[in-house]
């Protein structure tokens, strides 16, 4: 019995792995033409409570299907068409002053090191010169190497049309059979394991969407804060840095962190010697830090979607780099699922004779009795009393 027990877990073990590499295989080999599916996947799965909600109202699945479809784009278009231009000014114009920006931060440095920092530091003024340039031309290969792999594993393969064609055409489909594709896929689930696949497949779900829905809104709350601050400051490029930090916000700490630098960076350049508003630049990543942990992250994203921050931020790096911009999509609920795969994993494992150790049977002795003791001793061990029979 044991034996073959220990044989279908094995065999168990051996299909889930294969299914697993034959998965990341498939993502591998056709993640080049992967973007516009997967997008429409995910329009198709944040769309379905709507689209069941709108069905137990009295509205066919079809209909339901277009309205949401439709009413999506169109607000996806305006808002391309309102943000689009702003933010793209700001970037040609961010990036047409960033050589006086990083000649005035030279500047700044150079001036702190032979100041209050020049007990400290070695006055070496080509040092600090050849030490600026080596930083900056780090983190521009560090940038134009992002934006080379965002390129070639997407945009040069999948165009800008065909991406906007096909994407809302795949979301329609998968979200007219949502519910009947989640039915077939349960019929497929051996049936000694379909509660134990349900409830995970549930708590995947609870924390796929736990997160994403609810990291999304604190990203979309933290860029309008911090735009709307830094325009306030009167900050050069305050709209395109706020939002910027906020799309970010999605790694948590890592946007405000980033947002921090480059607005500290560019007021230093606008403001100094005036130093009130350079602090008050600052002010507005910190009191936004402050909202975000606590107040949008409690009540937004909550404890129980169980993604810790250092393991989002490894597996959007690693499917990142693997699959290129596909793979930072499918990072978040790759991450959650196989978050919550180890941690069933580890409940078993505890539960487990691995852990316990397997329970050690006494044999029992033979009973050296005889004569009249012996029948004495039989009857203690049949007799649940203990006392004579009758």
């Amino acid at each position: 019995m044991v034996r073959d027990r220990s044989r279908l877990l094995k065999r168990q073990v051996l299909f889930w792995s294969l299914a697993a590499v034959g998965v990341v295989l498939f993502l591998w080999l056709f993640r080049g033409i992967l973007l516009p599916f997967v997008l429409g996947m995910v329009m198709a799965y944040f769309l379905d409570p709507i689209a069941d909600w709108l069905v137990r109202r009295g509205m066919s699945r079809l209909a339901a299907s277009i309205v949401i479809l439709v009413t999506f784009v169109i607000l996806i278009a305006l808002v391309l068409l309102v943000l689009v231009p702003v933010i793209g000014g700001q970037i040609a114009g961010f990036v047409a002053r960033l050589p006086q920006y990083l000649g005035r931060l030279q500047e700044l440095a150079d001036d702190l090191r032979q100041g209050p920092l020049s007990r400290f530091i070695e006055n070496d003024q080509q040092s600090v010169q050849q030490d600026f340039q080596a930083l900056v031309r780090q983190l521009s290969g560090f940038v134009t190497s992002f934006v080379s792999s965002l390129w070639t594993s997407s945009l040069a393969v999948v165009n800008f049309l065909s991406l906007f064609v096909v994407t809302p055409v795949v979301a329609f489909y998968l979200l007219l059979d949502w519910d009947r594709m989640i039915d077939k896929t349960d019929a497929l689930v051996p049936r000694q394991h379909v509660a134990t696949v349900r409830r995970l497949a549930r708590e995947i779900d609870r924390s796929v969407a736990g997160f994403v829905r609810g990291q999304g809104s604190v990203c979309l709350i933290l860029g309008t804060y911090y735009a709307v601050g830094l325009t306030l400051v009167g900050l050069n490029f305050g709209l395109l840095i706020g939002f910027f930090a906020g799309v970010i916000s999605f790694v948590p700490y890592v946007g405000s962190a980033v947002g921090l630098v480059i607005a500290l960076g560019v007021a230093l350049v606008q403001f100094s010697p005036d130093w009130v508003w350079v602090a008050a630049a600052a002010g507005v990543f910190f009191s936004g830090q402050f909202i975000e942990g606590n107040i949008l992250q409690p009540k937004l994203v909550g404890a129980s979607v169980g993604l810790h921050p250092v393991w989002l931020m490894f597996a959007l790096f690693a499917f990142g780099a693997i699959f290129g911009f596909v793979g930072l999509l499918i990072a978040v609920p790759a991450a959650a699922a196989v978050g919550v795969l180890v941690r069933f994993a580890l409940q078993k494992y505890l539960e487990s004779e691995m852990y316990f150790g397997r329970e050690i049977v006494a044999t029992p002795q033979p009973i050296q009795i005889e004569g009249d003791g012996l029948n004495a001793a039989l009857r203690s061990q049949f007799d649940p009393r203990g006392g004579k029979a009758d």
